[in-house]
């Protein structure tokens, strides 16, 4: 699973990607910026453009890819409009080195049916004008997702691409308003994941601890997701196998505070905020203590991953997220997960590859 941390143009801290950074953490192979930052900041756009996006950001080419997201989500929930003339040129001068389509509408559990089909004929739509030049398709959980495979099956040029990024999981997966029953969302992603063989899946935005094991056992082979920034600006930071904690008073989040078994536990993380300044370092204010909060959550999930593959290749997986994976709402998802896939002749093996 490559793992792929969203960074936010307003503060490219804590720079992860740089190995000159006391955050650095050489296992980041990639992340993920939105085009709505470049779109609302004409400097930085142009200057992306001139030069190109790795050279912006400071990224190495090579060592670290930089993925773009289309800003989707934003441009639904904000209203805001996007010309696709204007994301094609940046993409075209900017060399991002994953971009998905222009435009997606990304479906609600709670919309009606008719307003689902809307945004399914939309979206391939979208993903039949970009089926050229390295565009992602994307295909979206809900009502119409085996239509999308249906569609992607009639058009070979779509079918013969290589990347697809799947949308919409956070929603059915949090069980939002009409969402399907686990077990319903379970197969039809197995499904896709069956679909789409040998195709590489990215699914956006489900970057937790727990999530990762959901996604790793479906068989995704990137995720992208902003909450280790997000937890941080929060005071809250995040625990192997466990989820969310909170070590400084930055709101009223109804989040639990740590306890004192995992202090004592963090006295022993080896992140690079932890390894320097300690627990004191993750209860700071300001930029300080969330820039060490940010990378030790991003470190967590480097970890979680390492995990989930060693146990996979030693086929203990089974046995050990019994006690590892406390949380309340994924642990039972991945109960689902295998029970579903023990019923299938072939097991969870090792060969699912996972890249941190």
């Amino acid at each position: 699973m490559l793992i792929v941390p969203g960074i936010s143009l307003k503060s490219l801290n804590p720079r992860f990607w740089d190995n000159q950074s006391e955050y650095y953490l050489p296992q980041a192979k990639a992340l993920m910026v939105s085009y709505a930052d470049f779109h609302a900041s004409r400097t930085a756009r142009k200057r992306a453009m001139d030069n190109g996006i790795h050279e912006f950001l400071g990224v190495p080419r090579g060592r670290v890819q930089v993925f773009l997201d289309n800003g989707a989500f934003k441009a639904l929930s904000k209203e805001w409009h996007v010309r696709e003339s204007d994301y094609t040129k940046f993409v075209e001068e900017a060399k991002p080195d994953w971009y998905p389509i222009p435009k997606d509408y990304i479906p609600a559990p709670s919309m009606s049916t008719q307003k689902q089909r809307g945004f399914y004929q939309r979206t391939m739509k979208m993903n039949e004008a970009y089926r050229h030049d390295g565009y992602v398709p994307i295909l979206h959980v809900g009502r119409y997702l085996e239509n999308y495979l249906e569609s992607i099956k009639q058009n070979p040029q779509l079918g013969q691409k290589k990347e697809f990024g799947l949308g919409g999981l956070v929603p059915n997966l949090l069980r939002s308003p009409n969402a399907p029953a686990h077990d319903e969302i379970i197969e039809s992603i197995m499904n896709v994941r069956k679909k789409l063989a040998g195709k590489r899946i990215h699914v956006f935005g489900i970057g937790g601890v727990s999530t990762l094991h959901v996604a790793a056992l479906l068989q995704l082979d990137s995720m992208d997701s902003s909450g280790w920034r997000n937890r941080a600006i929060r005071g809250i930071i995040q625990l192997p196998g466990t989820g969310d904690r909170q070590v400084a008073k930055l709101g009223n989040w109804n989040v639990r505070e740590v306890s004192k078994r995992e202090i004592e536990e963090l006295r022993s993380c080896t992140c690079p905020s932890c390894t320097r300044y300690g627990l004191n370092g993750l209860k700071k204010n300001k930029t300080e203590g969330f820039n060490n909060r940010a990378i030790h959550n991003l470190y967590i999930l480097f970890e979680e991953v390492a995990l989930i593959q060693r146990h996979l290749e030693k086929n203990s997986y089974e046995t050990w997220y019994q006690k590892h994976l406390t949380n309340s709402i994924y642990k039972p998802l991945v109960d689902k997960i295998l029970a579903t896939k023990n019923q299938e002749p072939s097991k969870i093996r090792a060969n699912s590859k996972i890249r941190a």
